[in-house]
C-alpha cells in the first residue's frame, strides 16, 4: 500500500533514539561568521558550485583584502574565507551582494546544492542539470516556493543533490536528491544514498527488542520504494516542496532535526505524505520501485582534459587539500575568461572544472595550472588524501595536521613527488599550508571507486588526518583514520567496516609518530 512506503533514510543515526536538538545548527555563513583561532571564518554558498569568472575574481579580492589571502573549497562545492576581522561582516556582505552571491539574506545558509560537475560537458548523464540548479536556488530564496512554505528554517547542514543520471552526487548522502532519467524525467528521493534491501537486524546480546525495532523501522521501506518520478520541468519545485515536507515533519516531531535521517521513524517523510503535498502544488508524482541505474561508473572528474561532444573540452583540476592561494585562484578565473565559457564549476571533491576550451588550447592551460601547484593528472599522490583544519586555525586540534599530511604525501621513502607549491604546513619549516576547512571533507573517490583514468586494480582507501577525536569532515564508508593523540603522535585505524561512525571500529589501531605516519597510512590504505 502507498501509505506503507516510507522514503528511506540516508544513514541510521548512532544510538537508539533520534537526536533532540536544543539549538539551531552553528554552521557559518556569509552573514554568520565563525570565530576561529586564526580569525573569523565565512562560508559562502555557491549552489551547484557554479561561478562566473567575474564572481570568482570578486571572491579572490575578498580573500586578499579581507581574509588571509586564500580560499578553501568545501565538500559541498562552497567556499570559505579564513582570517577575517570580526568587524568586516558588513563590507563582506556588501561585496557578495554586488557580485550576485548573496541573493537573499534570510536564505544565506540554506543554499546547499551539489550538482554533477560535468553535466552537459562530456556527453554523460541524461540531462544538463545546470538549469535545475538555477531554478532550485530561486525556489529556496523565494519566501514561499510555489506557495508551499518558507524554507529559511532549514538547517545549514541540509543538502540538495542534483544528479544528471551518472550517479556521482547521488551517492553523497543528500537530504533531497533529484536524479535525471533516460526518458527525460527525474526521480525525487528524500534521504540517500539508498542501502540494499532492508532486513532489520536481529537484536544483539544486551540490546532491548524495542530498541532493535526502532532501528529497523528507520530503514523500513528501503526495499519497497526508491522515490517518486516527476516531470523534468517540475523537478526543482518538487525538491523544494520535499524540503517543506521535511520541515513540517521536524516541527511535528519536536526534535528540531537538522537532517532527514534525524527524524524519528513515526515522523518520517512518507511517500503518501509527499505525494499529497506535491499534488496540492500541481506536481504529479508516481512512486517507483527502483532508481535508474547510473550510465557509467560513478567517479569524480579525473584531473586532466575532459573531451566534450561539441568539439570543446573542459579542464578538470584538483586542489591539494582543498585550498588555493589568491594567485592560483586568479589563474583559474583568468582561464575561465579565456575559454569563452566564462564559468568555473567547483566540485564536491575539492576540484574545479573549467568548460569551453578548444582542444589545441588544453595542453598549455593544463601546464599553467600544473606549474601553479594544482593537480592536473589522475596519478597524483594528493588524490584521496584529506585533513581537517588543525593547528593553528583550530583551538581543539592537538597537532598541525596540514603540515604532517604534506610531509606524509611527500615522504621520499614512498617514492612520492614533492608536494605542490604552497601546500606544505608551517609548524615544521614549510610555508603556506594548504589545509582543509573545518567540517569539510576530501576529494575521495565516490563509493570507494578510483578517479577515472587511474591505475587498474584494487582502489586504495581514502585517508583522513584529524587533529582531535571530533574528526570534523571525515568520509563515510571505509577510510583510513589518522587522528592526532598529541603534538607529534597519531593513531591509525581503518574505519567504516561495521558502521558509519568513528566509534564503530575501535580495534586494530597502531600508534605512530608523525615521522612514521606515511608508512602506517600506506599499509592501512592497502587493507581490503
Amino acid at each position: 500500500m502507498l501509505a506503507a512506503m516510507s522514503l528511506p533514510p540516508t544513514t541510521t543515526p548512532s544510538g537508539d533514539e533520534s537526536p533532540v536538538r536544543g539549538r539551531d545548527d552553528a554552521c557559518p555563513g556569509a552573514l554568520r561568521l565563525h570565530p576561529a583561532d586564526d580569525g573569523s571564518l565565512a562560508r559562502i554558498r555557491v549552489p551547484g558550485g557554479l561561478l562566473t569568472a567575474h564572481q570568482a575574481l570578486a571572491l579572490g579580492r575578498v580573500a586578499e583584502e579581507l581574509g588571509d589571502g586564500r580560499l578553501d573549497l568545501t565538500s559541498r562545492g562552497n567556499l570559505q574565507v579564513r582570517g577575517l576581522d570580526a568587524g568586516c561582516g558588513a563590507e563582506l556582505a556588501a561585496r557578495l551582494r554586488a557580485a550576485g552571491l548573496l541573493p537573499s539574506d534570510r536564505h544565506d545558509r540554506v543554499r546547499n546544492i551539489v550538482a554533477s560537475p560535468l553535466s552537459g560537458l562530456d556527453g554523460g548523464g541524461h540531462a544538463d542539470v545546470v538549469a535545475w540548479v538555477r531554478e532550485l536556488d530561486a525556489a529556496l530564496c523565494d519566501g514561499t516556493p510555489a506557495g508551499g512554505g518558507e524554507l529559511s528554517g532549514l538547517s545549514g547542514r541540509f543538502l540538495f543533490a542534483l544528479d544528471d543520471g551518472r550517479g556521482d552526487v547521488a551517492t553523497l548522502g543528500a537530504d533531497v536528491t533529484l536524479i535525471a532519467t533516460p526518458d527525460g524525467g527525474a526521480v525525487l528521493r528524500v534521504g540517500g544514498p539508498l542501502p540494499g534491501p532492508a532486513v532489520p537486524s536481529p537484536p544483539t546480546a544486551g540490546t532491548r527488542p524495542d530498541a532493535a525495532e526502532r532501528r529497523g523501522s528507520r530503514t523500513a521501506g528501503s526495499a519497497a520504494g526508491s522515490g517518486l518520478r516527476v516531470r523534468s520541468e517540475d523537478a526543482p519545485r518538487a525538491a523544494a516542496l520535499a524540503a517543506v515536507e521535511f520541515l513540517a515533519k521536524a516541527r511535528e516531531s519536536g526534535t528540531r532535526a537538522w537532517r532527514v535521517r534525524e527524524l524519528p521513524a513515526r515522523h518520517a517523510v512518507t511517500t503518501e505524505g509527499l505525494v499529497a503535498r506535491l499534488a496540492d502544488a500541481g506536481v504529479e508524482a508516481v512512486p517507483v520501485e527502483r532508481e535508474p541505474a547510473p550510465r557509467a561508473r560513478a567517479t569524480p572528474p579525473a584531473p586532466g582534459p575532459v573531451p566534450g561532444p561539441n568539439g570543446r573540452h573542459a579542464l578538470s583540476v584538483a586542489l591539494p587539500l582543498g585550498r588555493v592561494s589568491a594567485a592560483q585562484w586568479r589563474l583559474l578565473a583568468g582561464l575561465a575568461s579565456r575559454s569563452g565559457a566564462d564559468e568555473l564549476r567547483m566540485t564536491p571533491w575539492r576540484g574545479v572544472v573549467l568548460p569551453g576550451f578548444a582542444p589545441d588550447d588544453t595542453r598549455g592551460a593544463l601546464a599553467e595550472l600544473s606549474d601553479a601547484g594544482l593537480v592536473t593528472t589522475p596519478d597524483s599522490a594528493w588524490l584521496g588524501v584529506g585533513a581537517c583544519t588543525g593547528r593553528p586555525g583550530c583551538a581543539k586540534s592537538l597537532a598541525d595536521v596540514r603540515a604532517d599530511t604534506a610531509r606524509m604525501v611527500a615522504d621520499p621513502a614512498r617514492g612520492v613527488a614533492d608536494p605542490a607549491p604552497g601546500t606544505s604546513g608551517t609548524a615544521r619549516g614549510s610555508a603556506d599550508p594548504a589545509g582543509v576547512v573545518a567540517g569539510g571533507s576530501m576529494p575521495w573517490p565516490v563509493s570507494g571507486t578510483a578517479y577515472g583514468g587511474g591505475p587498474a586494480g584494487p582502489d586504495p582507501l581514502p585517508v583522513y588526518v584529524s587533529g582531535c577525536e571530533r574528526r570534523c569532515g571525515h568520509p563515510g564508508g571505509r577510510w583510513v583514520d589518522a587522528v592526532a593523540t598529541g603534538d607529534t603522535d597519531y593513531r591509525v585505524t581503518v574505519r567504516g567496516a561495521r558502521g558509519d561512525t568513528p566509534e564503530a571500529d575501535s580495534t586494530d589501531s597502531v600508534d605512530v609518530t608523525a615521522e612514521q605516519l606515511a608508512d602506517a597510512v600506506a599499509a592501512a590504505r592497502g587493507t581490503t
